[in-house]
């Protein structure tokens, strides 16, 4: 029973330190963000870290990967070069994608992520396309298409699941969940949508993700792996998840005098400048409790230095 404890607290702490490298990846892009160092839009992913990293442990070798205007978290996770990102970024011609595609439509087909989408819903159509390549191909891959609760509300959600289910295709949607739409909350502005039983109404399995656990994310990933191959069918990851990174305002016309900001796209302002105290961002933080349990700081101070070095071309 200890060996398998001790194991258990092993692959925890693992996950921990990937997910505290992509923080601190996306940190570092941040500050050069908030200097103006860049001329396009970047959305960063605070708090949605786990997310990619339960992909990337999830995925097999063959997986398509279809991503959205919010990728950074996916391209860090899945191997991208921090360097040849943020030259990408400045729109470098040794960028990862020769500086023609910027942030919110990059690809890495060398990590299989073959389209990125800035279009909202759009690349649910393609996703599409893609699994049923798969298919009459006879592979045994899955497609992985990443969307937001904003995008569900579009035509080509209920379309892309409709043609799936009917084509018996591999497609496995993750929807991050974050209950924002740019500043506004959803439950502001729409009625709910009830994500489980739509997916039943098209025949779609359904997954539920709500991020408390690393282990537990990366085994539902991989759950909806196996029930895409063994059904092909389509699957819905719904990944509930707290976009980190937001602020409050002064708003007079609100009783308590301000007014909490979402964080959507643009540099999180507000952050301290010392990056190891920016890692834990606030309560609702998944690395909030995990930190403490790291057995070196050490490493950690370590992996900071290390990644900044990277980076030391852009000072």
């Amino acid at each position: 029973m200890n060996e398998i404890i001790n194991s258990q607290e092993a692959i925890e702490e693992e996950l921990t330190y990937a997910l505290v490298k992509i923080r601190v990846q996306q940190l570092l892009v941040n500050q050069l963000y908030l200097a103006g160092r860049f001329k396009i839009p970047i959305h960063l992913a605070l708090g949605h870290e786990h997310l990619a990293l339960s992909l990337a442990k999830a995925k097999n070798e063959g997986d398509e990967i279809v991503l959205s205007h919010r990728n950074l978290h996916y391209q860090l996770a899945l191997g991208g070069n921090l360097s040849e990102i943020v030259k990408e970024f400045f729109l470098h011609e040794d960028g990862l994608a020769n500086g023609r595609y910027g942030s919110m439509n990059l690809i890495n087909p060398n990590r299989n992520i073959i389209y990125t989408s800035s279009i909202l819903g759009n690349n649910l159509s393609v996703a599409v396309g893609i699994a049923f390549g798969q298919k009459i191909s006879n592979q045994e891959n899955v497609t992985w298409v990443v969307t937001g609760d904003g995008a569900i509300e579009e035509g080509a959600f209920a379309e892309s699941l409709l043609l799936s289910k009917s084509i018996k295709s591999p497609l496995i949607i993750i929807i991050e969940d974050n209950e924002w739409s740019l500043g506004t909350k959803i439950s502001e502005r729409r009625s709910p949508i009830d994500l489980e039983n739509l997916a039943k109404a098209y025949g779609a399995e359904y997954v539920l993700c709500d991020g408390k656990s690393l282990i537990d994310s990366v085994n539902k990933y991989k759950e909806a792996r196996t029930l895409a191959v063994m059904l092909n069918s389509p699957v819905i990851i719904h990944s509930t998840v707290t976009t980190l990174g937001g602020r409050w305002i002064e708003d007079t016309n609100l009783p308590n005098g301000k007014r909490y900001i979402n964080y959507h796209a643009g540099p999180a302002q507000g952050l301290k400048e010392n990056i190891f105290d920016n890692l834990v961002l606030n309560e609702d933080d998944l690395l909030e409790k995990r930190m403490s349990n790291l057995r070196s700081i050490d490493k950690i101070s370590e992996l900071i230095e290390s990644l900044s070095e990277e980076l030391s071309w852009t000072t």
